[in-house]
């Protein structure tokens, strides 16, 4: 015999419940189908109860809609004979219609009233499953799902219950009939009132059935595919468990994963009969199987479950320690008062012990802690209680934690690296389950953090906030998108671009940026400021995310250590930043590090050659860094490479802005401003304190023509080219060139216009090209050099995509 149950969502639409016809149809075995009431129907049932209670007269339209609620399915999959059903369903109709008057007149709703209001919702789904389902033989759960009243509540009478479900389907494993069921419905054993078995009491019932026949299966059809890793709706890479043992779905069901009910777990579990979850609307799903043994899963942990609306109730004082019996009286007096909790945690020093408990009990569960402790209150051996309220409870279920050191420690490094505060913890010597409370603002940031941090996910997801738009910028878009798919699939590796901004629009998708056509969505974004920018990306709270800088601005670069504060990784192709002030300098680098998140900035030096990350090795491998000799300017290397007769100073200053090569402003190039900065961030990579206004400037064009504005800069700058062409001509006579050096002496900086003759290393350099020598501890005699293109928008954005890989590597 199988057992199948379906819930409100399959019973509750046309092809729902056409589709549980063809399941229960299709079974091979005597079947026994139990249903739930129509999707959304008990809700209406209770609503309508309460304005009944209440005198609201609109009660009636509740009785309405539940009316045309049940005739519309009935009209849509009833062929045969529908009015001979509309007979049988507006019988039961009429009589509820019945007590919500009773309700209107005596404006009262006690729980015998409201529990057998409720039951008509079973009553009525399973008299159209019954019509539907050729052959199908209804029965009663009234008669043989028996409860005992027990601390105020009905609880299911176990003995008697299975001793009345095999006299009643005796039988019916040789009939070859189709059973209908009811769920959720049960009677008192001894006044034979109509009682039921709580929310989500179908799957409850399905399970009694299924223990007491000894079911080969008990089956809960739904409307998802199973269990799934974490909750698709927050992590959409989630996916379906293929099985579980009958611990792990009975911790992932109490916290949170709606899947089946708790309580159903337990009855086929000693039986040791297999749940299978399978999906109503995509039957040929394989779904979640729940059994005693599962399949060897070499992954720590089996899935992620939350419970959002959580409130901690915190008992402290000093006359807890050593006492015994003062948890004692805290749950027993919660107990007493229908108060839940789903997670406590104690210090161990015995002065403090911490419950959660949803947010609607949270206050009495203060007023009943402070009666029960009122005494020690009063004498100030115990403060009186308080509730922090708006918090989610989180618990990481698997039973192969047991056998795998160090999860706790991956799972909350993984959140402090993110910037979640855990608030109280729990974990049980079985090691199934570690649960722990957080912010309610941190949950979704919580859950995606976790999923990805335990390779539940398929791919590692990185959230990319990227910046300016410009040359840099959009080639950067460019490489990204030509390469998501192939490091999809070679590094397992999702680059989730959920955030654009130029100077003006701000362009924002938590499920991720389509890339194709960003620039055309990027222009109806939101107007978008330094200020806009920052507060929307705190607000959105993603995990994993880095804040990639392709501008060249200050108010962008003011920007990082909020981010950092809030561990948001941050790339930089923007030079602000590094070069600025040494002490905004250092802050920045130790919050990256005291955060555990990365601030990174290769292209700041160099375009996408690796000057600062092999400095940065030179010293960590204990060498020292003696001197640098550079040409860091592209722009200026190109400039006085492609001076000529033919080609005049202002025109390749010219062709430099044209060729992508120099800043927005080349003046930011002439000036040495961009060359200062370069060697300001070597100087201090190199391990020495330097600040832009410690660099010897010995510059090339007169300050007055670099004054004023952009416009006027280009009409005046074709005065220098005389001037520049005699030099020229003297320098090609000695077989020299001009190159514009950078020079670091043990921390003593300098710039300028130099010329070198062939036997230098920098007098061959082509280009755009960089070159950087660093002399070293290690490396004296024969210092390294480091050369290739230091400037264009493809090397650089080249550059910055590195770097973004390799926070997303850390």
């Amino acid at each position: 015999m199988k057992v199948l149950k379906f819930g409100g969502s399959s019973v509750g639409s046309v092809s729902g419940i056409q589709n549980l016809s063809k399941i229960a149809q299709g079974c091979e075995k005597p079947v026994v189908v139990v249903v739930s009431a129509l999707g959304g129907v008990t809700d209406m049932l209770i609503a309508t109860a309460v304005m009944a209670a209440r005198g609201n007269e609109t009660f009636r339209e509740g009785i309405e809609k539940l009316t045309i609620r049940h005739h519309d399915i009935i009209d849509q999959v009833i062929t045969d004979r529908p009015e001979e059903l509309k007979i049988q369903v507006d019988k039961l109709l009429g009589e509820l219609a019945s007590i919500y008057h009773g309700l209107f007149l005596i404006r009262d709703l006690s729980p015998k009233t409201q529990a057998l209001i409720v039951s008509y919702g079973e009553r009525l789904s399973s008299l159209i499953v019954n019509r539907l389902v050729p052959g199908s033989v209804l029965h009663d759960s009234r008669i043989f799902i028996k409860t005992d009243r027990k601390r105020h509540r009905s609880m299911l009478a176990t003995e008697l219950t299975a001793e009345l479900v095999r006299k009643e389907f005796a039988g019916t494993e040789y009939d070859g009939n189709i059973h209908i069921v009811p769920g959720f419905i049960s009677s008192d054993a001894e006044s034979g009132e109509i009682t039921n078995l709580g929310r989500g009491g179908s799957d409850y019932t399905a399970s009694i059935i299924a223990a007491a026949m000894d079911a080969e299966v008990l089956e809960i059809w739904t409307d998802v595919d199973g269990f799934m890793t974490a909750d698709p709706r927050v992590i959409p890479t989630a996916y379906t468990i293929n099985s579980l043992s009958y611990v792990e779905a009975m911790e992932l069901c109490n916290f949170g994963a709606k899947v089946v009910y708790p309580p159903t777990i337990y009855p086929v579990c000693v039986k040791n009969i297999p749940i299978l979850v399978k999906n109503t609307f995509n039957p040929d799903a394989p779904g979640s199987v729940i059994r005693s043994t599962i399949d060897d899963d070499c992954k720590p942990i089996k899935g992620i479950s939350s419970i959002s609306g959580t409130s901690l109730i915190t008992v402290t004082g000093l006359s807890m320690v050593g006492v015994i019996g003062v948890n004692r009286r805290i749950f027993t007096a919660l107990a007493d008062n229908g108060i839940s909790v789903f997670m406590v945690s104690q210090a161990s020093s015995e002065n403090s012990t911490s419950v959660g408990v949803r947010d609607e009990d949270a206050a009495e569960a203060v007023r009943v802690l402070n009666q029960e402790f009122a005494k020690e209150i009063g004498t100030g051996a115990m403060y009186p209680m308080h509730a922090e309220s708006g918090l989610a409870t989180v618990a990481i279920v698997g039973e192969n934690m047991k056998h795998t050191p160090g999860i706790a420690g991956k799972l909350f490094g993984a959140l402090g690296r993110s910037g979640i505060s855990v608030i109280a913890c729990a974990q049980g010597a079985s090691e199934t389950n570690i649960s722990f409370v957080v912010n309610g603002e941190s949950l979704r940031k919580s859950l995606n953090v976790i999923h990805d941090s335990f390779f539940l996910s398929e791919y590692k997801e990185v959230n990319i906030f990227l910046c300016g738009v410009g040359t840099v910028g959009g080639m950067l878009i460019e490489q990204i998108h030509s390469q998501q798919e192939e490091l999809m699939r070679t590094h397992r590796l999702k680059l989730n671009v959920v955030g654009i901004a130029s100077s003006k629009r701000l362009l924002l998708d938590r499920a991720g940026i389509d890339l194709a056509d960003y620039r055309g969505s990027l222009d109806n974004g939101m107007v978008c400021s330094p200020e806009i920018l920052r507060d929307e990306i705190l607000k959105m709270n993603i995990f994993n995310s880095v804040f990639v800088d392709c501008t060249a601005s200050k108010e962008i670069a003011e920007l990082y250590q909020t981010f950092l504060d809030h561990n948001i990784s941050v790339v930089a192709a923007n030079k602000v930043a590094a070069s600025n002030s040494y002490e905004s300098y250092e802050l920045i680098k130790e919050t990256a590090l005291k955060r555990g998140v990365k601030f990174l900035y290769e292209t700041n030096v160099g375009a996408g050659l690796p000057i600062i990350g092999t400095i940065n090795d030179l010293r960590s491998s204990g060498d020292r860094i003696l001197r640098i000799e550079a040409v860091l300017s592209g722009t200026l290397n190109f400039i006085f490479n492609a001076i000529s007769a033919e080609t005049p100073f202002s025109e390749t200053v010219r062709l430099a802005k044209e060729m992508g090569y120099s800043e927005p402003d080349p003046r930011i190039d002439l000036s040495g401003t961009d060359v200062i900065r370069k060697l300001v961030i070597l100087t201090r990579e190199g391990g020495y304190h330097a600040e832009q206004e410690d660099v010897e400037k010995r510059l090339f064009v007169p300050e007055d023509i670099m004054n004023g504005s952009i416009e006027e800069f280009w009409r005046r700058l074709p005065e220098l080219d005389a001037d520049f062409e005699e030099r020229r001509k003297v320098l090609e006579a000695e077989g020299k060139r001009w190159r514009f050096v950078a020079r670091m002496e043990m921390g003593k900086m300098s710039v300028g216009l130099e010329a070198v003759d062939s036997r230098h290393p920098f007098y061959g350099l082509e280009g755009s090209n960089n070159i950087v020598l660093l002399t070293t501890e290690r490396y004296r005699e024969y210092p390294m050099l480091i050369q290739g293109y230091g400037a264009g928008a493809a090397v650089t954005a080249a550059g910055v995509f590195a770097n973004i890989i390799s926070t997303a590597n850390s």
